[in-house]
């Protein structure tokens, strides 16, 4: 068991639980963050779990797929560490992550 360090819109920092074995995404949603739309469940299917990554975490993530990049592209938010939350699955080597939440397309 880890931590994230949540940046939320509005400025606030939350801190959440995260296991091994499950993306961010889903550590962030379980932990009652309703910021992180998460529509599509972590299908990589429509991007409403947008974050930017601390600069650095970022090349601690395993490489972008051409899939999560295309999503990403249609974001008016993207940024040189911007990451789709579902994408990211969470590891010992990620304890202490952090990461804002993008604002809203």
């Amino acid at each position: 068991m880890g931590t994230i360090n949540v940046t939320l819109r509005d400025g606030t920092e939350q801190s959440v639980e995260a296991a091994g074995g499950s993306s961010v995404m889903e550590a962030i949603r379980d932990a009652g963050i309703d910021e992180l739309l998460a529509l599509c469940g972590g299908c990589c299917s429509c991007a409403t779990c947008h974050v930017h990554v601390a600069g650095e975490w970022f090349d601690k993530l395993s490489a972008m797929s051409e899939d999560e990049d295309d999503l990403l592209e249609s974001s008016d938010h993207r940024t040189l560490q911007s990451r789709l939350s579902c994408q990211i699955a969470y590891t010992d080597a990620l304890d202490g992550l952090q990461l804002a939440i993008a604002p809203e397309d």
